[in-house]
């Protein structure tokens, strides 16, 4: 049988009075599929850039959110001393590093 048959089965009658537990089975559905498609994949998307944040150490090459890439200098509390091309340095927030430049190097190629 296939999934539709079952919800045809369980609805309820013109004369039945409550629609119990298959009334309320294709909004269950919809939130399952919701939670498995858009919500877990952001929070462990979100997971590991909170763990890539906590593990950046000086000399580590990094992209910015805006695209910049720079080499760390210099770790602060909650800002970051980058170097970029022409020996400028850039003080950023850690929550604006998109990713580490050598894994993103290494995929490309």
């Amino acid at each position: 049988m296939n999934l539709l048959n079952i919800f045809l089965m369980m609805s309820p009658g013109e004369n039945s009075e409550g629609g119990g537990i298959g009334s309320f089975l294709p909004l269950i559905l919809i939130v399952l599929v919701f939670y498995l498609f858009f919500i877990r994949p952001q929070m462990r998307k979100t997971k590991e850039q909170k763990k890539f944040r906590e593990t950046l150490a000086k000399g580590d090459k990094i992209i910015t959110i805006g695209g910049i890439h720079g080499k760390i200098l210099e770790i602060k509390e909650t800002t970051v001393v980058i170097e970029v091309e022409g020996q400028n340095r850039l003080t950023i927030e850690k929550s604006a590093m998109a990713m580490d430049r050598s894994s993103h190097l290494s995929e490309k190629k």
